[in-house]
């Protein structure tokens, strides 16, 4: 495998790793295998001049690898359960209280704060808001991370998020298509099917979805379900027929696709590593979360520069992918691409955001 087939097979790889510093097996995704994005989870997370640092310390690496443009750099902050980012950052109140209060001013606010925190330490895409509409009572895993249980809330509080977040030079991430909302099974662990007609879905679970498109989300995370009405066989992110035919051509979004972490049940458990990320990829999405094990990040680069080299995958395609993907880099990461610890001490839980926090949550002070 030559370097130039690697690096745009990791292109489209974003990659986690463990600890607070950038450790050995980080030090090879960007050398070795130069892998273009990186996720941050709890497990990399102390306090602010770490986190800036970290992020610097990655960014110099990849500099002094000859990369041509900085890392990108995620992380999964929405408020309440999903905030890997906590005290003394601010700590948000789920999105539901934003439901509660249907105001698009606190939601922009909200967002527009949130960003300030991400982007003083160097990130640059915030997996966030869900747009899923929670009509389930008995769903394990989206319930309060949604705004609410109308779709025309749903989708007029999301897109306040997104524009507002956007707005402040951080990269929002609609999710979860198509729509997550009315399952009774966690992704993580199991795969979840939903057996809706076209004409409910377009009503309720792809609504949010459409209106995040007009209002430009720079992504869109496709979800590790069966919708049984647009595919009977495989979930969404692995689905040509989802991803491509329904995202791409009848809703006409242009921005990155991003899948799930390919590490969670729902594909693990029934696709190899190297095969999900070539039907991942087949289907239709640009980048592949592969958020923990190294072995599997290399099983699924490995697989991208075989099936290029094989024709299985079209270079036309990929070529289309990592413009995609560099056009949103350049555009969310270049203005911070090197933090600075200070600057992220100083944004990190200020006074004005942390009374916000309680005004949303309904906490008095």
């Amino acid at each position: 495998m030559g370097r130039e087939q690697i690096a745009r097979a990791s292109t489209r790889v974003m990659a986690g790793f463990d600890g607070h510093i950038a450790n050995d097996h980080a030090r090879r995704l960007i050398r070795d295998f130069r892998v273009q994005s990186l996720i941050l989870f709890k497990r990399n997370v102390d306090r602010p001049d770490q986190v800036a640092e970290l992020i610097r310390e990655l960014q110099l690496l990849a500099k002094d690898a000859g990369y041509q443009r900085p890392l990108l750099i995620a992380i999964d902050q929405e408020g309440g359960r999903v905030q890997r980012l906590r005290a003394p950052w601010t700590v948000w109140p789920p999105v539901r209280r934003l439901g509660e209060l249907d105001s698009e001013d606190l939601t922009r606010d909200m967002a527009k704060a949130m960003a300030v925190e991400l982007k003083a330490c160097g990130i640059g895409l915030d997996f966030a808001p869900v747009m899923d509409v929670d009509t389930n009572p008995q769903n394990p895993i989206i319930g309060d991370r949604s705004f609410g249980r109308d779709p025309g809330q749903v989708a007029r509080l999301g897109t306040a998020f997104i524009e507002a977040l956007q707005g402040e030079g951080v990269a929002a991430c609609a999710k979860h298509f198509p729509g997550h909302g009315d399952t009774d099974k966690d992704s993580h662990l199991d795969l979840p099917v939903i057996e809706h007609s076209r004409s409910r879905l377009q009503d309720i679970e792809l609504l949010p979805f459409r209106k995040a498109i007009a209002a430009n989300v720079a992504t869109i995370m496709t979800a590790h379900i069966v919708v049984r009405e647009f595919d009977e066989k495989v979930p969404a992110t692995l689905s040509p027929a989802i991803v491509s035919t329904l995202l791409r051509d009848e809703m006409g979004y242009q921005g990155v696709i991003v899948a799930d972490d390919l590490e969670m049940k729902a594909v693990s458990a029934n696709w190899p590593y190297a095969i999900s990320g070539v039907l991942a990829t087949l289907a239709g999405c640009d980048l592949l979360p592969v958020c923990e094990h190294e072995e599997a990040q290399i099983a699924v680069i490995e697989s991208l520069v075989r099936a290029e080299e094989t024709g299985e995958l079209r270079k036309r395609d990929i070529d289309d992918s990592l413009i995609r993907i560099e056009t949103m880099i350049d555009k969310y990461t270049l203005p911070y691409a090197e933090p600075n610890p200070r600057v992220a001490i100083a944004a990190a839980g200020t006074t004005e955001s942390r009374l916000l926090a309680a005004r949303i949550a309904g906490v008095p002070v």
